[in-house]
């Protein structure tokens, strides 16, 4: 199996990372990468760059030589009802669109409360993918998310930082068992992300590679093994 887009990464503009977009772009293009999404953290993180930094991404519309580059973003879902921190102006500019539940914009609920944040993300129609919902600091019932997904035609990420020693997620292995035999029984497709935040994590996918074949997890289920695959399922669910 061969991941040839990374989906979600981070630049200096975040504020807690440690790269340029071009220092991102030529790594990428050295590990054979044929796609990046650049998903900076959106306004409501700690560091991270303002509403403007998103509503200007036409500054970015020009040609990388070698490399396919979006411009996203990961929203934080700042409440138990779903809210994502970044207006409509910004959402319509960007690419990509993650959501994911972080320490720093909402105090984890009880497994109801955040549950119920998860499906009004999903429920968002910017919002294209549910990022790392595998943290058990953020308890969560996993069949009606996944069922939601596939309602609603969203993408479940499965993060490769989750499983590095040195993150502060909770039980994210054994988590992504319980999401993966689910999105294999709804159909619901995913993306093998790296969430770098420097160049030495970009594309850096080994464990969550390893779980996937471990489990047999169906190939055709992973979107980002092909650009035309990952542009196929942009084109028909992606919100303009």
């Amino acid at each position: 199996m061969n991941i040839v887009a990374d989906t979600h990464m981070h630049t200096l503009a975040s504020g807690h990372a440690f790269n340029t977009i071009l220092e991102m772009v030529s790594a990428a293009k050295a590990k054979g990468l044929e796609m990046i999404a650049i998903t900076e953290h959106a306004p409501a993180m700690q560091g991270s760059c303002g509403p403007i930094y998103f509503h200007n991404l036409q500054a970015t519309r020009y040609p990388f030589d070698g490399i396919e580059v979006l411009f996203g973003v990961e929203l934080n879902i700042m409440d138990y009802e779903g809210t994502v921190d970044l207006d409509e102006k910004g959402l319509k500019r960007t690419d990509l669109r993650i959501a994911s539940m972080h320490v720093q914009c909402i105090k984890p609920g009880t497994e109801a409360e955040n549950t119920r944040g998860i499906l009004g993300a999903i429920q968002n129609p910017y919002v294209d993918i549910i990022g790392h919902p595998d943290d058990s600091r953020f308890p969560m019932t996993y069949e009606p998310i996944i069922k939601a997904a596939a309602e609603y035609g969203k993408i479940i990420e499965l993060n490769s930082n989750s499983f590095n020693p040195k993150n502060t997620r909770v039980n994210a292995w054994e988590n992504d068992h319980v999401i993966l035999k689910l999105c294999e029984q709804y159909r619901v497709p995913i993306v093998i992300s790296s969430d770098a935040h420097s160049v030495f994590e970009l594309a850096e996918f080994t464990k969550a590679k390893e779980l996937v074949e471990e489990m047999a997890f169906p190939e055709e289920l992973i979107l980002n093994t092909s650009v035309e695959k990952l542009k196929g399922w942009l084109s028909v669910h992606h919100k303009v």
